[in-house]
C-alpha cells in the first residue's frame, strides 16, 4: 500500500481526525497566533526516568531496544532495559551521585547512552549532555559552567581531549566498562535506595542542562525539567503514534543516528520508549556509513536533517549516471514531484489527485527507480521527520512521489525540540507545519516566531541576562523569522540575525538561497553573502564523493586536485545550474549575482560547522576573508 492511501485509509477512522485542531487568530486579514490544544495531559507527579521501569512491569518481555553485539542487532527487552538501568544508577549514587548533582556525558550516538541518561535520573541526578566533538576549551567552559562533578566519556580520545577539564572529577569511559564498572560498585546500594530517589523526583525538577551548539559565541545551559520532556514526548506520541499504527502492519522501529547531546535525539529517544517503538543506536550520520546499517536493520521510519535526504536522493542520481541512465532518472524526479504535488492537492482543495497518465508513469518509475531509493533507506521505511534546518520542498514532494512521506519540524533546544510539526493526516511540504499540541505559534510585528507552551524552557542555566532576553513573560523569542499562512501552517524564512541588507537597502534572507542550494549535486556546503554590499553572492564548497563521481563519468583522473577543479568551466557550469535553482525561489534583487567555488569543506572538525551541521558564519567569512573580497572585485 502506497503513502496516498495509507493516508486515505488513516483519515477514514474518525477517531484519527481532528485530534489536534488549530485554532487561528488573524488580525489584519493575517493569521498571526496558532493555538493547538495537549493531547496529553501535564504530569503532577513523577519523571522521565520511570518510563524504564513502568515499561517493565507493564510488558517485561517486549523488545524496548536493539543493541549491535557481535555485528548483529541482538535484542534487549523492557525488563532487561529497566535492570541495567537501576544497576547503572545504584553504581552512580555509591560513586557519590547526590540528588541535583550534574553528571556530563560525552559520546557519540549508542546504547549505552540510553543506560546512563535514565540512569543518572533514576539516580536523582542532573543529565549534562557533551557533542563527542567538543574542543578542549567548550568541554572546560560545559563542565566548569554546570558543576559537573562526574565526567562520563565514550574512550580514551575524549578523555585525552578534556585534558584538565577532567581533574578533580569522578571519570567513567564507556568503552573501558564503565557501565560494568558501576554495577559492581553498586552493588552494596539497595533497591529501596533507588526507588526513594526515584519517587523523589517531581515534573518541575531539573533534568537535563542542554547546551546550545550556537553558531555564535559561548554555548549557553538551557534548563529542561522532566515536565517540559513529558509535555515534549507525550504530545508527540499521542499525535503521530496512533495515526502511523494505522497505516503500516509493522511494528514501528526506528534507527537512532542523530546525536543524543542535541535534544531532538534525546526527545526522539523518551518518546519512543514512551510509545513501545524498538531503537537501534548508529553513531554516524555521514550516509555512506549509515546507509548499510539501514538496510540491515530496517526501521520502518527515521528522523534525520535535510543533508541525508539530499544525499540519498544525489546517490541516486549517482549511480544512474554512472549507469547511464541520469536523464532516465531526471524523468523520474519530474515524475514523482509531479506525483507528490498532485496526490496533496484533495488536501488543500486545489485539485482531485494524480491523473491516469501521471499513476502509469509513477508506476513505470517506481520499478525502475523509486523501490532502489527505499532500498538505501532499508525497504520498510514509509514515514520520516526532518529538522534542522527547512528540506527543499521539492526534494519532500520527489521523496513522497517515490514512496517514502517526509514530515518537517521546527523547534530549539529551548523548546524541547519540536515546537511545530507537520500533523500525520496534513501534510504540507514547504511549511513545517502547526504547533505541537500544547503549544502556541505566533508572529511578531517585525516576523520574528514566539512560541508559548509547557514544553518551553526555564530559562539559561547561570545567566538570567541572557534569560530575559529571550522570554517575555510566557512567550519565548527564538530569533527566527516566519510566517503563517491561512490555516496556521507555519514557514520559516530566515533568521533575524542573518538577515543581509545590500548598499540598495533589499533585505535577503540567506537561508532560503542556501537551502536550495545544499539540495543541488555537486554542492557541498555554502554561505551567502551581501551584507552592505552592492548585490548577493556565494561561497560554495563541492562535495567530495559527487566531484569523485563526476570525474569518472567524464574519465578524467580521479585524483584531480581539487584546486584545479574550483577553476574547471565545466564543473562550474554545473554549479551554475545549483544556483539557478537556488534564484528561482528568490526575487532578482534577492539572487546570487557572482559565486565561488572553494576548495575544502565546512566541517565540524575545522569549525566551520556546529555538531548539528549548521554553518557557523562567523567562522566561514573570516577564514575566507579573501575570496569573498574577491567576489566583489572586478570581473
Amino acid at each position: 500500500m502506497g503513502v496516498r492511501k495509507d493516508l486515505r485509509r488513516a483519515a477514514r477512522r474518525g477517531d484519527l481526525t481532528g485530534r489536534a485542531r488549530a485554532e487561528l487568530v488573524r488580525e489584519g486579514g493575517e493569521v498571526r497566533e496558532v493555538r493547538v490544544a495537549p493531547l496529553a495531559a501535564g504530569p503532577v507527579t513523577g519523571s522521565v526516568a520511570d518510563i524504564p521501569f513502568a515499561n517493565a512491569a507493564e510488558t517485561p518481555d517486549a523488545v524496548a531496544l536493539r543493541r549491535r553485539r557481535g555485528g548483529r542487532w541482538q535484542p534487549v527487552t523492557a525488563a532487561a532495559f529497566a535492570r541495567e538501568v537501576a544497576d547503572t544508577a545504584k553504581g552512580l549514587m555509591a560513586a557519590g551521585l547526590e540528588p541535583g548533582g550534574r553528571v556530563a556525558l560525552m559520546s557519540r550516538t549508542r546504547y549505552e547512552w540510553a543506560v546512563l541518561d535514565f540512569a543518572i535520573w533514576a539516580a536523582g541526578g542532573v543529565s549534562v549532555p557533551v557533542y563527542a566533538t567538543s574542543s578542549t576549551e567548550q568541554i572546560d567552559w560545559i563542565l566548569g559552567d554546570s558543576g559537573s562533578r562526574m565526567l562520563i566519556v565514550e574512550s580514551g580520545t575524549e578523555l585525552r581531549t578534556a585534558g584538565e577539564a577532567a581533574e578533580g572529577r569522578r571519570v567513567f569511559v564507556i568503552d573501558d566498562g564503565a557501565l560494568a564498572q558501576l554495577a559492581v560498585g553498586g552493588r552494596e546500594t539497595s533497591d529501596e535506595e533507588l526507588d526513594k530517589r526515584r519517587a523523589a523526583l517531581g515534573p518541575d525538577t531539573v533534568a537535563t542542562l542542554c547546551y546550545t551548539s550556537g553558531t555564535t559565541g559561548r554555548p549557553k545551559g538551557c534548563v529542561l525539567t522532566h515536565r517540559n520532556l513529558h509535555a515534549e514526548t507525550a504530545n508527540m506520541v499521542e499525535l503521530m503514534h496512533p495515526v502511523f499504527r494505522e497505516v503500516s502492519s509493522r511494528d514501528a522501529s526506528t534507527l537512532l543516528f542523530l546525536p543524543l547531546a542535541h535534544i531532538l535525539g534525546r526527545s526522539l529517544q523518551i518518546a519512543c520508549l514512551r510509545a513501545g517503538i524498538e531503537i537501534g543506536h548508529w553513531p554516524s550520520v555521514t550516509p555512506d556509513e549509515l546507509r548499510p546499517q539501514l538496510k540491515e536493520f530496517r526501521p520502518t521510519f527515521v528522523v534525520g536533517v535535510p543533508y541525508l535526504f539530499e544525499k540519498i536522493h544525489d546517490t541516486g542520481r549517482a549511480t544512474a549516471e554512472r549507469m547511464g541512465r541520469a536523464a532516465s532518472f531526471d524523468r523520474a524526479h519530474r515524475i514523482a514531484v509531479r506525483y507528490g504535488e498532485a496526490s496533496l492537492d484533495p488536501s488543500a482543495g486545489t485539485g482531485k489527485g494524480p491523473g491516469p497518465a501521471l499513476r502509469l508513469g509513477r508506476a513505470l518509475y517506481d520499478l525502475l527507480v523509486y523501490r532502489r531509493v527505499r532500498k538505501e533507506l532499508g525497504g520498510r521505511l514509509r514515514y520520516a521527520i526532518s529538522g534542522g534546518s527547512p528540506l527543499d520542498r521539492e526534494l519532500s514532494l520527489f521523496f513522497y512521489g517515490a514512496g517514502i512521506l517526509i514530515y518537517e519540524g521546527y523547534g530549539l533546544t529551548e523548546t524541547t525540540a519540536a515546537a511545530v510539526v507537520t500533523p500525520p493526516l496534513g501534510p504540507r511540504p514547504g511549511t513545517v507545519g502547526l504547533p505541537v499540541p500544547g503549544t502556541s505559534v505566533r508572529i511578531a510585528d517585525d516576523g520574528e516566531v514566539l512560541l508559548k507552551g509547557p514544553i518551553v524552557f526555564d530559562g539559561y542555566w547561570n545567566d538570567p541576562a541572557a534569560t530575559d532576553g529571550v522570554l517575555a513573560g510566557d512567550w519565548l523569542a527564538t530569533g527566527d523569522l516566519g510566517r503563517c499562512d491561512a490555516d496556521g501552517y507555519l514557514t520559516i524564512t530566515g533568521r533575524k540575525k542573518d538577515i543581509l541588507v545590500t548598499s540598495g537597502g533589499k533585505n535577503v534572507s540567506p537561508g532560503v538561497l542556501e537551502d536550495r542550494l545544499r539540495g543541488r549535486s555537486p554542492v557541498g556546503q555554502c554561505l551567502v553573502v551581501g551584507d552592505n554590499r552592492s548585490y548577493v553572492a556565494a561561497l560554495i564548497t563541492l562535495d567530495p564523493q559527487a566531484v569523485e563521481r563526476w570525474l569518472a563519468v567524464r574519465g578524467r583522473p580521479a585524483d584531480t586536485p581539487v584546486e584545479r577543479l574550483v577553476d574547471d568551466q565545466e564543473l562550474v557550469a554545473e554549479v551554475q545550474k545549483a544556483v539557478d535553482h537556488a534564484n528561482a525561489a528568490v526575487s532578482r534583487a534577492e539572487s546570487i549575482r557572482r559565486f565561488r567555488l572553494v576548495a575544502g569543506e565546512f566541517t565540524e572538525q575545522n569549525g566551520l560547522l556546529t555538531p548539528s551541521l549548521k554553518v557557523k558564519r562567523r567562522a566561514v567569512a573570516a577564514a575566507y576573508a579573501r575570496e569573498i573580497e574577491e567576489l566583489y572585485g572586478p570581473r
